[in-house]
């Protein structure tokens, strides 16, 4: 089932309420945490937002003391008829893990929401249907990223309110754009660097191009000994990545598995051409010529793409408009995050 919430016309004046998220927050890696940073950077009109951080990466006692913190939080909290609990939700150890205080909020009788996020959403759901129902059924909505986890989420809860929810980002700063590609994510087969790596080797010549690869390294076979006019910076403060795609004229994300990565819609807010391949909800955001579509694995064509790029200034401003315009219209925050605001006061007890 999906659910259609009309957003309040400007001017509206809504008594406010408070958006508890479970899961991430800082600079803990990965996609889902900024998410949730971006939230937390907007002015929502009439919400509030808090975080209840149930995980950061740790294991061990540390990660069992926070799972154990956020679970005494939604124990003890009060207010349900003004407080919302949206539950960030990813497959494996973290469905398991924030699917118990998901399912602790809706016993203690709170609205909720079952935020999903990660690629293998579909996979998992298909492998462990039992426990994903389990888990699904104590949301009163299913926010998803793409029309293949809604399925997912259908074909194990038929009767599940569901939101096809676009991740969206803030706009960058304007800064003068230099002869810079930037990649930014998982140093890692799943994220393509193999291929990215083999596509600039395969162009003869840089021209004053500089190749900065940003990421912590998850499988360092791919990093090579030498690369020519590349830099592998390994991890960076999130912020740091940004001042590099501001100054960018190039970002790509040759991915052979995403859900919809927010590095493109980081790079997509900072006015850059956008090089990424055909998985998960990728296409649907760079389609129509927002930005450039290579296939997962092609290395060859992979290689054209980035330097039809590099050479032809045409070429990029008009990959550039195109995507700029897209992300305004539909991945900005000042787009999405009114329209998120609206269903999230949706599952107000009062509201359903």
């Amino acid at each position: 089932m999906t659910v259609t919430v009309t957003v309040d016309e400007p001017g509206t004046t809504l008594e406010p309420i408070e958006v508890l998220h479970v899961g991430r927050r800082g600079e803990v890696a990965g996609g889902m945490t900024q998410v949730v940073n971006g939230y937390l950077s907007y002015p929502f009109d009439d919400c509030e937002l808090r975080v209840i951080v149930s995980r950061d990466g740790s294991t061990g006692p540390r990660a069992l003391a926070l799972f154990l913190g956020a679970a005494w939080r939604i124990g003890t909290l009060r207010g349900r008829e003004s407080r919302v609990v949206v539950v960030h939700l990813s497959q494996g150890g973290s469905f398991v893990r924030e699917g118990l205080l998901l399912r602790l909020a809706h016993a203690r009788g709170f609205g909720t929401v079952a935020h999903l996020h990660g690629s293998s959403f579909p996979d998992y759901a298909a492998r462990e249907p039992a426990r994903v129902a389990r888990v699904l059924r104590a949301a009163d909505s299913v926010f998803v990223l793409s029309d293949e986890t809604r399925a997912a989420v259908l074909g194990v809860v038929p009767s599940a309110s569901t939101e096809l929810i676009p991740n969206a980002v803030p706009e960058g700063m304007p800064r003068t754009k230099e002869k810079r590609i930037v990649f930014g994510g998982s140093v890692s087969l799943r994220k393509g660097v193999d291929v990215l790596v083999d596509a600039w080797r395969a162009i003869a010549d840089h021209d004053g191009w500089t190749l900065d690869i940003v990421g912590p390294v998850a499988d360092p076979e791919v990093v090579p000994e030498s690369l020519p006019d590349a830099v592998f910076h390994g991890s960076l403060p999130h912020a740091q990545l940004m001042e590099l795609l501001e100054t960018a004229e190039i970002a790509v994300l040759p991915s052979r598995d995403e859900a919809m990565p927010m590095f493109i819609l980081e790079a997509l807010a900072r006015r850059d051409c956008v090089i990424a391949t055909r998985v998960g909800g990728i296409p649907s955001v760079l389609g129509g010529g927002a930005g450039v579509l290579v296939d997962a694995g092609d290395a060859a064509g992979l290689a054209a793409a980035v330097q039809e790029l590099m050479t032809s200034d045409a070429a990029r401003d008009e990959v550039r408009a195109a995507g700029t315009a897209r992300f305004q219209r539909d991945y900005s925050a000042a787009a999405v995050y009114p329209m998120l605001a609206a269903r999230w006061r949706a599952v107000l007890p009062g509201s359903r």
